[in-house]
């Protein structure tokens, strides 16, 4: 199992069989269509993180069907920030966004990524609390696991040949 976080430095273990740093993957923050579009992007963090309003009738999570079918083409997975949860000014919105996120990405079968995405050690969580994280967000315990043990597509294209 893996984490991924945002800063240099020493790495609580916690667990985890590697701790990667944000810098290593080709990540993009937010639900602007062009970043679904390229195809060397290796995780979308948090579409959901720009979202200001929902609307009346339906909430607004960032994602939908094109960019989840642009994604899908791409090999680009969507990531799930722990951090985003601690730093967030509405919880039970963000929840509820990642929630549908969540619902997204199984209904159009993207690869989805858990980390803590600390910006300090001390923001590290283990690897039981990410677990948890997925659950409450909606994952199975399949898709909490395939989340946890995600590859860069460079690896992946290692591991085929």
């Amino acid at each position: 199992m893996i984490d991924i976080v945002k800063f240099e430095g020493e790495k609580f273990n916690l667990g985890f069989s590697k701790i990667y740093n944000l810098k290593e993957f080709n990540v993009r923050e937010g639900s602007d269509r062009k970043f679904f579009e390229d195809k060397n992007v290796d995780i979308i963090l948090s579409p959901e993180k720009e979202v200001e309003k929902d609307t009346f009738n339906s909430r607004n999570s960032g994602l939908n069907q094109v960019l989840c079918n642009l994604a899908n083409k791409n090999n680009i997975a969507i990531g799930f920030s722990f951090n985003e949860i601690i730093h967030s000014k509405n919880i039970p919105n963000t929840l509820g966004r990642m929630m549908q996120n969540v619902f997204l990405c199984r209904k159009y079968k993207l690869k989805t990524v858990l980390g803590s995405f600390a910006n300090k050690d001390i923001e590290i969580k283990n690897k039981s609390e990410l677990m948890s994280f997925g659950k409450v967000i909606g994952m199975n315990g399949n898709e909490i696991k395939q989340s946890l043990n995600f590859r860069k597509k460079e690896d992946l294209i290692k591991i085929l040949k």
